[in-house]
């Protein structure tokens, strides 16, 4: 992408991208970086492109340091040894507030049944599914997506996001939350963009990209079923 009002440059890699693919990086009264994922916080900012392991790796050795103070233009900044897990535990919170607002703005449906009646009627833009899901739960959501999007023999299926039903239930506020359907087009690239800068960043392998026109919607890693777990519809 070519630098314009709307891209950033990594300060790591030196790589721009648009800046809803990038984090960023603020800087307090006291010199200590913090995220800023939300890229709200005033003053200049600095804007990463790297995966944790990556950022993890850099801060070690100093190399953060060094970019954050080109990118600030002092010498008085200072990164937090745990900044690469402050900053997935800011990309989280994010992601689940997301689906929280699409929740309470009804955009988006949860239970088995409700969701595998509108994925064979082509209603559903994006599927994701618990981390704790069962295997087999996944596969009839996933059938059922596949059907609804005349994508049948094809590899297609929800995204298994990194965490598991507890966690979901408590962003959208409801019971037993093991798989979700988003059904509004805007509300499902919304969602996508929010989680596939979480999942980059941590560096899973699972990718949100919501359907359009048939092609296929979202890569995922493989579903996670330690055969404990058992669903109940919500």
């Amino acid at each position: 992408m070519s630098p314009n009002e709307n891209s950033r440059r990594c300060i790591l890699s030196g790589d721009t991208d648009a800046r809803d693919g990038l984090i960023r990086l603020a800087l307090g009264p006291d010199g200590m970086v913090a995220p800023d994922v939300r890229a709200r916080a005033p003053g200049r900012g600095a804007w990463i492109g790297v995966d944790r392991a990556t950022l993890d790796a850099a801060n070690a050795k100093g190399k953060l340091k060094g970019a954050l103070a080109r990118a600030f233009k002092t010498g008085a900044v200072d990164a937090p040894a745990d900044l690469g897990a402050r900053i997935a535990a800011a990309l989280e919170q994010d992601a689940l507030n997301r689906l929280g607002l699409e929740a309470r703005a009804g955009r988006l449906l949860t239970g088995s049944e409700k969701i595998v009646t509108a994925a064979r009627k082509g209603e559903v833009r994006l599927l994701l599914h618990a981390a704790d899901a069962r295997a087999d739960g996944n596969r009839k959501l996933d059938q059922a997506w596949r059907v609804g999007r005349d994508r049948e023999g094809t590899a297609d299926r929800g995204m298994v996001l990194p965490v598991g039903r507890t966690i979901l239930s408590l962003a959208l506020g409801r019971e037993n939350v093991v798989h979700i359907a988003i059904t509004e087009a805007a509300a499902a690239d919304r969602v996508a963009q929010s989680l596939s800068r979480w999942c980059d960043f941590i560096g899973s392998e699972a990718k949100a990209e919501p359907c359009t026109n048939g092609v296929q919607g979202a890569e995922a890693c493989e579903a996670h079923d330690d055969g404990e777990v058992e669903e109940r519809r919500v």
